[in-house]
C-alpha cells in the first residue's frame, strides 16, 4: 500500500500532525476530569497524570508503527481488521470504538453544563437547567454538523490554539501562588488510589490516535508519524502534570472538592481573581462545545467507514447534502441519552474503560503484526498488558464505588458482540454478498 507521501499528495507536516494529536487530547477532557483526579489522588494528582500518560505513550508507539505500515483514514478500525481479520472479535471492537466516542460526547456535555451553571445565580442547582444545558451542548453541534460541517474542520485549529494559550497563561500566573506540594505520596498505601485516579482520568489522553486517521496525508510518514505521536503525548503529559501541580498547590483541597466539576476555573481564582474564574469558565464552554462538535463530526464519519466496510448497517453510509446525516443523528441521540442519565463520574469511568479496552487490542494488533510493521514485540505486548492491568484496576474501582458505570460498560461489550454476531450472520452476507468471516480486509 502506498502512502500519500509517496504519491506526492501529502499536505500535513510534523507540526500539523502534532497539532492533530494535541487537539484531540486537550479537548474537553482536562476540563471534565481534573476534579475527579483531585478527589482520588489528592496532592499526588500530577503523579496520576504521569501514570495515565505512561500507558498512553506506550500505546502511541504501537499507533506510530501501525500508521507507517498501514496509512489510511480507517486508523484504529483498519489496524484491528488487519491483525485479526473481519470476524466477530474485530467487528465487536470496532463497534466498541464507535460507542466509546459517544461516551466522550456525553462527558464533554456534562462538563459544559457544569461550567455553564456557574454563570447562573447560586451556581445553578436546578436539575431541569442542567439537563437543558447538557442537551443544548449536543443539539447545537448536531445542527452545525447537519448544516455546515466544513465549519467544524475550519474552526478546530483556532480553538485548539486558544485552549493551549489559555492553559499556558493560567500556569504562568498561578505558579507564583503555588505552595509546597508533595507530589509523591507519603505512604505506600496511597498508591492504589493514585493509580486508580490515573485510570479514571485516562480519557483525558484519548485523542492522540486521531493522528492515525490522517496518516495518508502526512509528508515523509516514516519519520513524521512516530515523531508526531511521541511529541504530542509527551507535550500533553507535561501540560497535565503542571496543571495538576498548580491546581492542588494553589487551592485548598476542600474547596476543589466542593467545585469538583469545574475545578480548573477554581484553580485560576487565586492568581487571577473572579476575572480569571470567568475567563476559564468561558474557555471551558468553548473547549467542550468544540470537542463535542469535532467528535460528532468524526464519529459520524467513523460510522460511515464501518458501514462501507460492512460492520454497520448500510443506512450509515447514505449521505444527504454530501454529509453522513444518519451517523450524525444516531450519534446525537445515543449521546443525549447517556449524558442525561449518568453523572460525570460514571461517564468518565465508562469512557476511560472503553478506550483502555480498545487500546489493549491495538497493542495486541501491533504485536501480531510485528514483522509487517517493523515493530518491537515486547513493547507491544507490554502495552497490551499495561492497558489490561489498567482496565482491571478501573473495573475494580467501579465495582466498589460506582457499580452503574461497570454495568453500562458491560452492556456496551454485550451489545457490541451480539450486534456483530447477529448482523454478521444475517444482514452482512445479504448486503455484501460475502460470508461472515471473510478474512483480512
Amino acid at each position: 500500500m502506498k502512502s500519500a507521501g509517496k504519491e506526492g499528495k501529502a499536505t500535513i507536516g510534523f507540526f500539523g500532525a502534532v497539532a492533530i494529536g494535541i487537539g484531540g487530547m486537550v479537548g474537553g477532557g482536562i476540563f471534565a476530569v481534573l476534579g475527579e483526579a483531585v478527589s482520588l489522588a489528592h496532592g499526588s494528582t500530577s503523579l496520576a497524570f504521569i501514570i495515565a500518560g505512561s500507558v498512553a505513550i506506550v500505546t502511541a508507539f504501537a499507533y506510530a508503527r501501525l500508521s507507517v505500515a498501514f496509512p489510511g483514514r480507517g486508523g484504529t478500525v483498519l489496524f484491528i481488521d488487519r491483525a485479526f481479520g473481519n470476524n466477530l472479535a474485530s467487528g465487536s471492537v470496532n463497534l466498541m470504538l464507535w460507542l466509546s466516542y459517544l461516551v466522550t460526547i456525553a462527558l464533554y456535555a456534562n462538563a459544559f453544563a457544569s461550567y455553564a451553571e456557574t454563570f447562573f445565580h447560586g451556581g445553578g442547582g436546578s436539575p431541569f437547567l442542567r439537563h437543558l444545558l447538557i442537551s443544548a451542548a449536543i443539539l447545537l453541534p448536531t445542527f452545525i454538523n447537519l448544516t455546515n460541517a466544513s465549519f467544524v474542520s475550519r474552526s478546530e485549529t483556532v480553538i485548539v490554539l486558544f485552549k493551549l494559550l489559555l492553559l499556558i497563561v493560567i500556569i504562568g500566573f498561578s505558579l507564583p501562588a503555588v505552595g509546597v506540594v508533595a507530589v509523591l505520596p507519603t505512604e505506600l498505601t496511597l498508591l492504589p488510589s493514585i493509580a486508580t485516579a490515573g485510570m479514571v482520568i485516562f480519557v483525558a489522553y484519548e485523542g492522540f490516535e486521531l493522528i492515525a486517521n490522517a496518516s495518508d496525508d502526512v509528508r515523509n510518514p516514516g519519520n513524521t508519524l512516530p515523531a508526531a505521536f511521541f511529541s504530542s503525548v509527551v507535550i500533553v503529559i507535561m501540560l497535565y502534570v503542571i496543571i495538576g501541580y498548580v491546581t492542588v498547590g494553589a487551592v485548598p483541597e476542600q474547596e476543589l472538592l466542593r467545585a469538583k466539576d469545574y475545578a480548573l476555573a477554581v484553580a485560576a481564582r487565586p492568581s487571577l481573581g473572579e476575572t480569571g474564574f470567568t475567563i476559564v469558565a468561558i474557555a471551558a464552554l468553548l473547549a467542550t462545545f468544540s470537542a463535542i462538535n469535532a467528535t460528532i463530526y468524526g464519529n459520524a464519519r467513523l460510522g460511515y467507514f464501518l458501514a462501507r466496510d460492512g460492520e454497520l448497517p448500510k443506512v450509515f453510509d447514505r449521505q444527504f447534502w454530501n454529509e453522513p446525516v444518519t451517523g450524525v443523528l444516531v450519534t446525537a441521540c445515543i449521546s443525549l441519552f447517556i449524558a442525561n442519565t449518568l453523572d460525570i463520574s460514571s461517564i468518565a469511568v465508562i469512557a476511560s474503560a472503553s478506550f483502555l479496552l480498545v487500546f489493549a487490542l491495538v497493542n495486541a494488533s501491533a504485536a501480531a503484526l510485528t514483522k509487517e510493521i517493523n515493530g518491537r514485540r515486547w513493547i507491544h505486548v507490554l502495552g497490551a498488558v499495561c492497558c489490561g492491568v489498567s482496565l482491571s484496576v478501573l473495573l475494580v474501582h467501579a465495582v466498589l464505588s460506582d457499580f452503574s458505570a461497570i454495568v453500562v460498560f458491560l452492556v456496551f461489550i454485550v451489545v457490541s458482540v451480539l450486534f456483530e454476531w447477529i448482523y454478521g450472520k444475517t444482514a452482512r452476507g445479504h448486503f455484501l454478498g460475502r460470508p461472515y468471516d471473510a478474512g483480512k480486509t
